[in-house]
């Protein structure tokens, strides 16, 4: 049975960071790109980040390149979203995705992903 699971979220002060983790079952994790989206109350869901499968290529939003970075480790079955320099607007559920078709780089904005887990909540305030 396909699963995915978020965890790492909590509450951070603005200007610092957190590092969010996905574990995946039930799929030859290698062989699909992950990625991570994000919803605040009242807003639409927003890519954030994607990651490929084979040559682990990574595709950032505007909104987050140079603070975000994304990995994956294909032993472990596990992305993980390195957050740095988080603002109060970083502030939302966060979930990883399989992106089935792959990633894609839309105008500087990475579609949300196809199936997606649970998520965790990350809270950015002082």
């Amino acid at each position: 049975q396909l699963q995915l699971k978020e965890s790492g979220g909590g509450l951070v002060q603005p200007g610092g960071s957190l590092r969010l983790s996905c574990a995946a079952s039930g799929l030859t994790f290698v062989d699909y790109a992950i990625g991570w989206f994000r919803q605040a109350p009242g807003k639409e869901r927003e890519g954030v980040s994607c990651i490929s499968s084979g040559d682990s290529v990574a595709y950032y939003a505007n909104s987050v390149r140079g603070r975000f970075t994304i990995s994956r480790d294909n032993a472990k079955n596990t992305v993980y979203l390195q957050m740095n320099s988080l603002k109060p607007e970083d502030t939302a559920v966060y979930y990883c995705a399989i992106h089935w078709r792959g990633c894609m780089l839309i105008d500087g904005m990475v579609p949300p992903g196809d199936t997606w887990g649970q998520g965790t909540q990350v809270t950015v305030s002082s």
